[in-house]
């Protein structure tokens, strides 16, 4: 496992400050050897990422690169070129193929590697697009991604990618407290992993129903639930045919009330989208909640 860096500290720079010195520092010695590829999702990690690569290479040195598949939600694509768009970033979005892999669709809980093989496959093909230059591929994982099931991670580092937030030991706070100072609108946005996170391990991804887990946290949102999982499972009975589909809402425990008495605005409209029945998880919120059924999670 990658160990994070103790660089010298400033006294006059608090610990997130340091490490994004420390951070600038690789970026600047990775970008006078080659450009910047930048996996880009339009999220809190990928963009402050990205921010940091403009700021060591110059948008000259850079290409953010999003992944465009059913899997990402319509809104953070838009985001994703609204940003690059109004700071005149090199932005490649690219259809990535790991709906025609059986083993994505089957998702037996190393769905994330197959993706990222997607991404860093056609990311490396873009390396291209900078001549003979070979460039850096850079993810913007964090340390808090380090102790936690991320077999994306794997995947990346069998493509050669860097992830320097991580290696420098940044935290999800940290990022976010330094997005702040540089001006990022991302610093307070919901976390928002791919959409096909929301279905448990063992069913199948399917591209229709994660329409419908997109469009159900549209409404969650609507409704005042910005922090939000539209958890996604299908009914069915002995034969194992599909009879429905039932959503499990999941928001912070002290927003749970809340739900529940917005269901008579709720219902209706989560209906319309195909859910035959709705719940409420009790125990509230929690990223990565599918991950903790897995049996490496128990060890």
């Amino acid at each position: 496992m990658l160990r994070s860096p103790s660089p010298e500290h400033d006294p006059g720079m608090d610990q997130a400050e340091t490490r994004e010195s420390a951070v600038l520092a690789q970026l600047r010695g990775l970008a006078a050897k080659g450009p910047l590829l930048v996996a880009y999702s339009a999220g809190v990690d990928s963009t402050y990422l990205l921010d940091l690569a403009v700021a060591a290479g110059g948008n000259e040195r850079v290409l953010a690169v999003t992944a465009d598949s059913p899997s990402l939600a319509r809104s953070s694509l838009a985001e994703a070129i609204a940003f690059t768009t109004s700071r005149s970033i090199r932005h490649q979005v690219v259809a990535t193929d790991e709906f025609a892999q059986p083993d994505y669709v089957a998702n037996d809980g190393q769905r994330c590697y197959h993706c990222k093989s997607a991404l860093f496959g056609a990311m490396t093909s873009l390396r291209t697009a900078f001549g003979r230059e070979a460039g850096s591929l850079l993810l913007g994982a964090i340390a808090d991604d380090l102790g936690e099931h991320r077999p994306g991670l794997r995947a990346a580092a069998e493509a050669g990618a860097l992830w320097p937030l991580a290696v420098a030991g940044m935290t999800k706070a940290e990022v976010r407290q330094r997005s702040k100072v540089r001006g990022l609108p991302t610093w307070d946005r919901p976390a928002e992993p791919c959409l096909s996170s929301r279905i448990p391990y063992g069913e199948p991804v399917e591209p229709t129903v994660l329409v419908m887990i997109e469009a159900a946290e549209l409404v969650l949102r609507e409704h005042g639930f910005a922090t939000c999982r539209a958890r996604h499972h299908r009914l069915g009975g002995i034969s194992g045919a599909v009879r429905g589909h039932l959503l499990r809402i999941e928001v912070p425990a002290d927003q749970v009330p809340a739900v529940v008495s917005a269901r008579t605005a709720l219902l209706p409209a989560l209906r319309r989208i195909g859910y035959a029945n709705v719940t409420v998880d009790l125990a509230g919120f929690a990223s990565g909640g599918y991950d903790r059924l897995l049996p490496e999670a128990g060890r």
